[in-house]
């Protein structure tokens, strides 16, 4: 059990920096490429076929770039595809939401105060959701909708809200964002897959056949495209905001979520009018913090969090740990040195709701969070913080002996 549980913690890590380490590579060429694109000029002298160009220095040289609307005459020796970007972060947050919500999903994905259900029929609705939200984009996207920019991502919008809404009727408040977030970069990354790429090999094989290649599939790409840069800042809002409880854990959390999509589009705009040189519109950041303080409001009123289950009878699992010779003392010790910030009212000068909402006040829920006071407290001197408390290595290796003998 020992070193199962370690080794879990260090695999989440792992797969985690993995994840980041991946969003940044593909985050960092898409929003290059939109202000690359929404840079370029036009000036007399250009090769045949080519829409604009733009002179850029870096790393103390100078980068002159032509973009072909369509496509070059002839075939380049050399063509670098930007997909694997794309790729990678989808695998890796697909990899992190089974090691974290699907192996915990007893505590991070389902919540029987919201529907009572098992944990495969949870992890396949968690997947349905992830499919079924790729499929309603794309063909909204193909219908006659998708011949208007406007008019399609006014659509796309309301349908994200529901989703918003619905998610929060089927998971945890921090499961419902993980999920909004996931549905949010299957889209983006599935426009890449999917479309872009498609579009692009088409053109491509046009090329080396000698035919012309049609227009349709570049504007359509770009219209994919278009998406993606409007949405990589509410993802990555959703998929931070599992650390923030007054963020999920509300009871107007999908509004919440739904204006965090507003402020993400306001913040883009005013990048995308900049890059294309038509001016400095600063009143979108004057829209985006009042909505923040909006976002700000409802996670107070009412002051309640609902994002960790009410626990009124600890699980089979918690079971064996409140059984535990060791679990008077363990009791003591945690109502002693923690729940002064893990409680409903915390007295700990400065903090007002528990830490990522964790409540450590009562047995069950103290069983409940067994590995992660094993992990934080007993393995690791993470908690409390600078050992605030003053816990002892004796009550750390009470913890230690707790979670490990347990069950035994």
């Amino acid at each position: 059990m020992m070193d199962f549980a370690i080794f879990w913690d260090w695999l989440s890590f792992a797969v985690r920096w993995l994840h980041v380490i991946t969003g940044i590579a593909w985050i960092g060429s898409s929003f290059y490429f939109v202000a690359l694109d929404l840079g370029l000029r036009q000036r007399p002298g250009l090769p045949a076929g080519a829409f604009g160009e733009e002179w850029q220095v870096h790393g103390g040289g100078f980068y002159h770039i032509q973009k072909y609307l369509v496509a070059p005459a002839e075939m380049p020796e050399h063509l670098t595809w930007f997909k694997w970007e794309s790729y990678a972060t989808w695998l890796s947050g697909f990899a992190m939401l089974c090691v974290v919500y699907y192996a915990g999903a007893d505590l991070f994905l389902i919540d029987p105060n919201v529907l009572n259900i098992s944990v495969p029929v949870g992890i396949l609705l968690s997947m349905a959701t992830i499919g079924i939200g790729w499929i309603v984009y794309d063909l909204l996207c193909r219908s006659p909708l998708g011949k208007s920019d406007t008019g399609l991502m006014l659509v796309l919008y309301c349908v994200l809200v529901f989703i918003a809404w619905g998610l929060t009727h089927l998971f945890t408040g921090r499961a419902a964002f993980l999920h909004l977030g996931a549905i949010t970069a299957t889209i983006m990354s599935a426009n890449v897959f999917m479309v872009i790429i498609p579009n692009q090999k088409i053109v491509v094989a046009d090329l080396i056949a000698g035919r012309k290649p049609d227009p349709k599939y570049g504007k359509i790409a770009k219209q994919r495209s278009l998406h993606n840069n409007y949405l990589t800042l509410p993802v990555l809002f959703l998929m931070l905001s599992n650390h923030y409880p007054l963020a999920f854990g509300t009871q107007f959390n999908w509004v919440i979520a739904s204006l965090v999509f507003i402020i993400g589009v306001l913040i883009r705009h005013y990048f995308n009018t900049v890059h294309a040189r038509k001016g400095n519109p600063t009143w979108t950041w004057l829209g985006a913090a009042v909505l923040f303080m909006i976002i700000i409001w409802l996670s107070t009123v009412p002051r309640v969090l609902t994002g960790e289950p009410k626990i009124s009878a600890a699980s089979a699992a918690a079971q064996v740990y409140i059984a535990s010779a060791h679990f008077p003392a363990v009791r003591d010790t945690v109502l002693g040195r923690c729940s002064m910030c893990h409680t409903q009212e915390p007295a700990y000068e400065g903090i007002y709701h528990a830490p990522k909402g964790v409540l450590l006040d009562t047995d069950e829920r103290i069983a409940e969070h067994a590995r992660e006071i094993y992990i934080q407290a007993g393995r690791a001197h993470a908690m409390p913080p600078a050992n605030i408390t003053q816990i002892t290595d004796q009550e750390r290796a009470l913890l230690v002996a707790w979670f490990e003998g347990a069950g035994k």
